[in-house]
């Protein structure tokens, strides 16, 4: 049976706030199921979830992007809102960003923090700039114009959800999310939403350092795979200018003596040519099997569309 709108909410800890995120979901939301995905919580995280009247499931891998795979692998919906259990993001969003889903065909609704109140709200400086190095430089290397990268309180269709291969295991997903849209040039929208910080007493599973160290790797092995080309022709690039650098004093010696005095330097500096011409046919070649992995994509969004319909 397929759900008209299903509300995800992935939760680890969040005994103090999931009762009061569920209650605002079905207030906003009366028709939607509400599913709380539980990440092994040590609190009182599935009874406070049960008695206010979601439907409680367990994911047993840690992490996020596990809890996110288990949820779009078991739930059908023709709109789903996903939202994290910590109480920072408004319900009342929520009819604005299923309208876009399921009136204007949206495949992925972003509530945008960052154009609100998030610089105000957050009280960790070092998540602000990290949020903000990561939409400028998803934005730049991607061309794109995503308001907030990171966000956790998102809009999906259902062609979105059973098409997103899910590979991150943690906080990355939202980044994974963001560059699939990007590359699969799907239809986003973007909502500006009031962020609020966590109440008193709730603490974020997000360490500033590690996990933002994670997201930075994310961004960089997803741009080359995303845009091989233009990845490996910047290695191509980088290493010949190295290699100029370094060939440039053997070539001022011979030009002046006509000899060549530094023939280890010379000859690293030809296998480093070699090695960025290399690394521009890569590019080249892999460019050629990215072509071919989205027009397979693009079979397969008729494919889960037809089957919808069915």
């Amino acid at each position: 049976m397929i759900d008209g709108i299903a509300v995800l909410i992935p939760c680890y800890n969040e005994g103090k706030t999931i009762r009061k995120v569920v209650t605002d979901f079905k207030e906003a939301l009366p028709e939607a199921v509400i599913y709380v995905y539980d990440n092994n919580s040590s609190d009182d995280t599935v009874s406070e979830a049960e008695s206010a009247g979601a439907v409680v499931r367990h994911e047993y891998q840690q992490g996020k992007g596990n809890v996110i795979r288990r949820m779009f692998r078991e739930i059908d919906a023709k709109c789903y809102i996903m939202v994290d259990g910590d109480d920072t993001y408004p319900a009342a969003s929520a009819r604005e960003m299923a309208d876009l889903v399921l009136e204007k065909n949206a495949d992925m609704v972003v509530g945008d923090r960052l154009s609100s109140t998030y610089f105000q709200e957050n009280k960790r400086p070092f998540h602000n700039f990290g949020n903000s190095i990561v939409r400028s430089s998803i934005n730049a290397l991607f061309r794109s114009d995503i308001k907030d990268i990171m966000t956790g309180y998102r809009a999906f269709s259902y062609l979105f959800v059973k098409t997103f291969p899910v590979l991150s295991r943690g906080f990355e997903i939202e980044t994974e999310m963001s560059i699939h849209a990007i590359d699969k040039n799907l239809y986003v929208e973007n909502v500006v939403i009031e962020y609020r910080d966590r109440p008193e007493g709730s603490e974020s599973k997000l360490n500033t350092y590690s996990d933002g160290a994670k997201v930075l790797m994310t961004i960089v092995k997803l741009f080359r795979n995303y845009k091989p080309l233009r990845f490996f022709s910047l290695l191509s690039l980088l290493i010949f200018i190295i290699a100029f650098i370094f060939f440039l004093p053997v070539m001022i010696d011979y030009i002046r003596t006509g000899l060549v005095d530094r023939f280890p330097t010379l000859i690293a500096c030809g296998f480093m040519v070699l090695a960025s011409i290399v690394s521009l046919f890569s590019g080249v070649i892999l460019d050629n099997i990215r072509q071919k992995s989205r027009q397979d994509f693009e079979r397969n969004l008729i494919e889960v569309s037809q089957r919808m319909k069915d």
